[in-house]
C-alpha cells in the first residue's frame, strides 16, 4: 500500500508539475489556433431558405447541419468524398485530391453551394446540387489565374492572366476581354488603390450576369522600386510599383465589359486622373453603377451614378466633404425589392453608421443608433423591413448584435450580455447564431430564436489552458486620455507567481494606428499568447489603445490627422504614469515593443521617451512618412509637400541623436508595405550619430515573418527583453 500511495503522489505531483508548466516559443507563437484552440463551429453558415445551419466537422472532411425542424441535433449534408466523386464524373480529364472540405463555401440557395476547388490541371468555380449531390454548374480555367469571380447564373467566370482579364463560359469557351501587353496597365486587380477604401475585388458582375465592371489600373508613370530576391544565385531586382507620399500615383478608371456584344466602355469619372474609385455598385437593374469618387485629398467624395452601356455621368446623388479626410469602405447595399433606395455607411455624423437613401440622392432616413459604430452589416428579415447589423458598445470593448426597422428608425439591441458577439441571421430573420466571448467566457455558440426570445445552445467551451499550461492573471483596465477626458481601455497582464512586494521588468505592446484594436473584451482580453509567454518569464505585459485606434468613432482617431505620433504618444505615457504608480514595476526596466505602426510608435517612443524607455523591439517600422505610399500616408499626414511640419515632427529618422536604450529593428527584405528603405535610412543616421543599434533581416518575408519562421521572430524578440531588461 504504502509503495501505491508513493507512486500515486510522484505521478500527481508530475501532473501537477505539467499543469504549471510554461509555454513554450512555439506554443506561444500557434498555441491559440493548434493545442489551445478554442472549440468553436469551423465555417457557420445559415443554408439560404432554411431554419438550418451548416459547418465543418471536426475532421474538416464533413459538411454537417444542425436544424430547428431536426431539434438542433447534427447530420451530414454532404462529404469531401462526395465532392472528389462528383468532380471526377464532371472533369474526367482531370484530378482531386481534396485536403478538407471547401472551407469558403457560400449557399447561393436552398440546395445549391458555390465554392473553389483545385484539381492537378486546373482551378474551378463550382456551383453544386447538395441534394443530387453533382455540379450544377463548373468552370475550369488556369492553375495560374486569380481575382476568379463567377456570375450568379453559374455561366461565366472571370479571372485574371496576369494584368488581363479571360470571360470563360461553363462549355469551356474563354474569350480575351483585354490584351494589354504593357504589365503597367493593371485589369481587374484587387490591388487597386493598394487595397485602401475597403477595396476587396476589382471585378464585378451585372445582376443580369450580361455586363462585367472592372477595375483598369494605368501605373506606368509610377516610379518602380526595387526589392532585391536573394535567393538567385546572383541576387536579382524585382521592380515593384510604389507611390509614395507626394509623388505621382496611378491612375484608375472603370470600365463596363459587354458580354453578348463583346465591347467595352470606360465610364467618365472625369478629371484629375489620380483620385480614387471605390463604393462600387451596380443599380439592381444592371442599368446604372454607382461610384464613391474620391479626391486624391481625401477629403471630398462624390456619389455618382453612371450609365453602364454608355459610360455617360447620370448625376451626382450627393457629396461628403471633410476639414480632416473622409473614408468611403463600403459598397451601397440596395433594400431587398427595391431598386430606388439603399443603404450607405457613413462616420459624417461622429460614428460610421448606417443612412437610407434613394437613388435621387436624398437622405431619407438615418437609422444610428447612439455612439454605436457599425462593424458588420449583416442582412435583412424575409419582409425587408428590417436590417441587422453588429456594433459597439462599452467604449469599444464590445460587440452588440441591433435591428433597425427601415421606416422608422428604431432600433433595437438584440443582445446584451457584456463581451464580444459575432455571427449571422437566418435568411428569413428569426434566427440568430450568436458567437460569444468574454474575458472569463471562452466561447459559447447559441442559435437565439428572435420572436420568443428562447436560446438553443450549441457550444459552451471549456478553457483549453486547463491542466496544460497556467496563464498569468490578466485585467481589463481604465486609462484617461492626455486630453483628460477621454477614457482608454487597456490591459494588463500580471508575472507569473506574481508577488506584490517584488519589482518586475515591463513589455508594452503597441500598435496605435487606425483600422486597429487590441484590447477588448474577449477571452484573453484580445492578446495574443506571446504576451502570456512573456508575463510566464516575470514580465508585466500592457496595452492601451490610444486615441487613433479604432472602433471609438471619428473624433477619437480623426486627432491624428497631419500629426502621426504625437497625440498617440502623448496617451501612451498616460498608460506608463498608470504603470509607474503600480508598486510592483520597476520604473527602471521598461520596454516597448511593436510591428507596423506599432514599430513607428516603438521608435518614437523610444527617441521622444528616452528617459523612460531602455529597450525597444521596432517591426517593420515606418521611420518617415515621406517614404510611405500615398493612399494611406496622405489619408492622414497630406502631402510632404503640404505638412513639412508634420512629416519633421514624425520622423524618427532625424532623431537618432536621441536614442540612449537598446533598440532591436527588424524588417522583411521583401517588403512592399513598408520598404526597407524606412529603417536602412534610421540605421544610417544611427551611424552617423556614433549610436549603436541592432538589426535583423528576414531575406525572404515582406511585411510580417509569417509560417515557421515566426517562431524564430518571438525567439528573438523575447530573448532581446531577457538580455537587457531581466537582472
Amino acid at each position: 500500500m504504502k509503495k501505491i500511495s508513493f507512486l500515486s503522489a510522484f505521478l500527481l505531483a508530475g501532473i501537477v508539475a505539467y499543469a504549471q508548466k510554461n509555454l513554450t516559443i512555439e506554443e506561444a507563437t500557434f498555441g491559440q489556433y493548434r493545442n489551445f484552440a478554442v472549440e468553436n463551429l469551423v465555417a457557420p453558415k445559415w443554408r439560404k431558405d432554411t431554419k438550418a445551419i451548416t459547418y465543418l466537422d471536426n475532421s474538416y472532411s464533413k459538411l454537417v447541419s444542425k436544424s430547428e425542424e431536426g431539434n438542433w441535433t447534427e447530420t451530414i449534408v454532404l462529404t469531401k468524398a462526395d465532392l472528389q466523386t462528383a468532380l471526377k464524373n464532371k472533369f474526367s480529364t482531370d484530378e482531386f485530391q481534396l485536403r478538407m472540405f471547401p472551407y469558403s463555401y457560400t449557399w447561393i440557395d436552398k440546395s445549391t453551394l458555390e465554392f473553389e476547388v483545385d484539381g492537378k490541371n486546373s482551378k474551378y468555380l463550382i456551383q453544386f446540387d447538395v441534394d443530387k449531390k453533382e455540379v450544377r454548374n463548373g468552370i475550369a480555367f488556369s492553375s495560374d489565374g486569380r481575382n476568379q469571380i463567377i456570375s450568379s447564373d453559374g455561366k461565366y467566370a472571370a479571372w485574371l492572366d496576369n494584368n488581363n482579364i479571360k470571360i470563360t463560359t461553363n462549355s469551356g469557351q474563354t474569350t480575351n476581354v483585354t490584351s494589354d501587353e504593357n504589365a503597367g496597365i493593371v485589369n481587374g486587380s484587387d490591388y487597386t488603390h493598394r487595397q485602401e477604401f475597403g477595396i476587396n475585388r476589382g471585378m464585378w458582375w451585372s445582376p443580369k450576369n450580361d455586363k462585367l465592371a472592372y477595375y483598369r489600373k494605368d501605373e506606368t508613370m509610377v516610379a518602380d522600386y526595387p526589392l532585391t530576391d536573394f535567393s538567385a544565385r546572383i541576387a536579382a531586382n524585382k521592380n515593384i510599383k510604389y507611390p509614395m507620399a507626394g509623388m505621382k500615383s496611378e491612375e484608375v478608371t472603370l470600365v463596363v465589359y459587354d458580354v453578348n456584344a463583346k465591347k467595352s466602355v470606360t465610364l467618365q469619372t472625369g478629371e484629375p486622373k489620380e483620385q480614387f474609385l471605390t463604393c462600387i455598385t451596380w443599380d439592381p437593374s444592371g442599368k446604372f453603377v454607382y461610384i464613391g469618387v474620391l479626391n486624391r485629398e481625401q477629403n471630398h467624395l462624390k456619389l455618382n451614378k453612371y450609365d453602364a452601356s454608355t459610360g455617360t455621368l447620370v448625376k451626382t446623388l450627393f457629396e461628403e466633404k471633410a476639414s480632416t479626410y473622409v473614408e468611403p469602405l463600403h459598397d451601397l447595399t440596395f433594400l431587398p425589392n427595391s431598386a430606388t433606395e439603399f443603404l450607405y455607411r457613413s462616420e459624417k455624423d461622429g460614428f460610421e453608421q448606417l443612412y437610407l437613401y434613394n437613388t435621387d440622392g436624398k437622405q431619407v432616413r438615418k437609422l444610428g443608433y447612439n455612439d454605436v459604430v457599425v462593424t458588420s452589416l449583416l442582412d435583412f428579415d424575409k419582409e425587408g423591413k428590417n436590417v441587422f447589423y453588429i456594433g459597439t458598445s462599452n467604449n469599444g470593448l464590445d460587440r452588440q448584435f441591433f435591428k433597425v426597422d427601415l421606416k422608422s428608425g428604431k432600433t433595437t439591441q438584440l443582445t446584451t450580455t457584456s463581451g464580444m458577439h459575432a455571427g449571422s441571421i437566418s435568411s428569413d430573420g428569426t434566427l440568430l447564431l450568436d458567437q460569444f466571448t468574454n474575458v472569463t467566457t471562452p466561447n459559447e455558440v447559441a442559435i437565439v430564436n428572435l420572436k420568443t426570445n428562447k436560446s438553443t445552445n450549441l457550444i459552451k467551451a471549456t478553457n483549453p489552458y486547463l491542466g496544460k499550461t497556467n496563464l498569468p492573471k490578466m485585467e481589463l483596465v481604465k486609462i484617461t486620455a492626455a486630453d483628460g477626458k477621454t477614457p482608454l481601455n487597456g490591459r494588463l497582464i500580471y508575472p507569473a507567481n506574481f508577488d506584490a512586494t517584488k519589482k518586475y521588468p515591463v513589455m508594452v505592446y503597441v500598435y496605435g494606428g487606425p483600422h486597429a484594436q487590441l484590447v477588448q473584451n474577449e477571452w484573453l482580453g484580445g492578446a495574443g499568447l506571446f504576451d502570456f509567454f512573456m508575463a510566464q518569464n516575470e514580465f508585466v505585459v500592457f496595452t492601451v489603445d490610444n486615441r487613433g485606434s479604432d472602433a471609438r468613432g471619428r473624433d477619437f482617431e480623426h486627432v491624428i490627422h497631419r500629426n502621426l505620433g504625437q497625440n498617440e504618444m502623448a496617451d501612451q505615457m498616460k498608460g506608463i504614469e498608470f504603470l509607474k504608480s503600480k508598486s510592483f514595476v520597476d520604473q527602471d526596466r521598461i520596454g516597448v515593443y511593436g510591428w507596423s505602426f506599432g514599430g513607428f510608435m516603438t521608435t518614437s517612443l523610444l527617441l521622444n521617451h528616452n528617459d523612460v524607455f531602455k529597450v525597444g523591439v521596432a517591426g517593420g517600422p515606418v521611420c518617415d512618412w515621406k517614404y510611405y505610399e500615398v493612399m494611406y500616408g496622405e489619408r492622414y499626414m497630406d502631402m510632404p509637400q503640404e505638412n513639412p511640419e508634420g512629416y519633421e515632427k514624425a520622423s524618427v529618422i532625424n532623431k537618432a541623436k536621441q536614442l540612449k536604450g537598446h533598440l532591436l529593428m527588424i524588417h522583411g527584405a521583401q517588403d512592399p508595405v513598408v520598404v526597407q528603405q524606412n529603417s536602412m535610412e534610421f540605421i544610417q543616421a544611427c551611424i552617423k550619430e556614433g549610436k549603436q543599434v541592432d538589426y535583423f533581416l528576414y531575406p525572404t518575408h515582406e511585411h510580417n515573418v509569417s509560417g515557421r519562421d515566426r517562431i524564430h521572430l518571438n525567439q528573438k524578440i523575447a530573448d532581446y527583453f531577457f538580455l537587457y531588461l531581466k537582472k
